[in-house]
């Protein structure tokens, strides 16, 4: 590990949208400390791809919404490799919660998860990050929608999206990118679980591209904010969606 490779935290990161930016950001150069909420067999998968690729990671359990365990987090990835350069926070979780139910439990995990988690994240983030670093929320391209039962996750993404555009002005001077990247519907486990094959049909026709977007194209837009060439983007929200929305 030399000094001059920098490090990147990806929340959520042993599945889905998380491990394709962890690979992603792994094979543009970064040691890569992926955060998981208890698959720890997937963050292996995904340390033993990077490992094999001849790339640095480390994998460290935590709940993105307790304090206790992001602070460590944070600072079991400085004292593997030294600095913090890159933060995304991709944990997240989308529930299928109709407003009339009042399903308030429901309602309270996914505020929980997708924006408490946010608040925690990108707080120590802006503690941490060095100068020149990089921080990217994840949002969803589902806000502009307003799908019926998508209430409590887009009340949650929503959320993220003020706190990005608040600590990018909170971190004026400090020469830190913050913004939000919001895919349009990715066959993962998230977006797949509940849905019938008619609605995922229905689903991939709405983009004027008529397909689903993969994780990689994802990661490469997060991979782009993260790299040298996105250092004039802030306070952004990209909505990497095929024109879904």
């Amino acid at each position: 590990m030399n000094d001059t490779t920098k490090t990147a935290i990806v929340t959520g990161g042993s599945r889905g949208i998380g491990r394709a930016i962890a690979l992603r950001l792994a094979a543009d150069g970064f040691a890569v400390v992926i955060n998981y909420a208890g698959n720890r067999a997937a963050a292996e998968e995904v340390l033993a791809m990077i490992g094999d690729a001849g790339g640095r990671a480390l994998a460290v359990q935590g709940d993105v919404a307790e304090p206790d365990d992001m602070t460590r987090l944070f600072a079991q990835a400085r004292d593997a490799f030294g600095r913090i350069d890159v933060v995304v926070n991709n944990a997240g979780s989308m529930p299928y919660l109709k407003m009339a139910d009042l399903d308030m439990a429901g309602f309270d995990a996914v505020i929980r998860t997708n924006l408490r988690g946010a608040f925690v994240v990108l707080g120590l983030a802006a503690r941490h990050v060095a100068a020149g670093g990089r921080i990217v929320a994840l949002s969803t391209s589902v806000i502009a929608k307003a799908f019926p039962s998508y209430g409590p996750y887009i009340a949650s993404k929503a959320g993220v999206e003020g706190l990005v555009h608040v600590l990018a002005n909170e971190l004026r001077g400090r020469d830190i990118t913050v913004n939000a990247v919001a895919p349009g519907p990715v066959p993962t486990e998230l977006f797949l679980h509940g849905k019938s094959e008619a609605q995922i049909e229905q689903i991939r026709q709405q983009a004027p591209l008529q397909r689903l977007g993969t994780p990689e194209e994802i990661a490469a837009v997060v991979a782009f904010l993260a790299g040298p060439d996105g250092g004039w983007v802030n306070s952004q929200v990209i909505r990497a969606n095929g024109g879904f929305a």
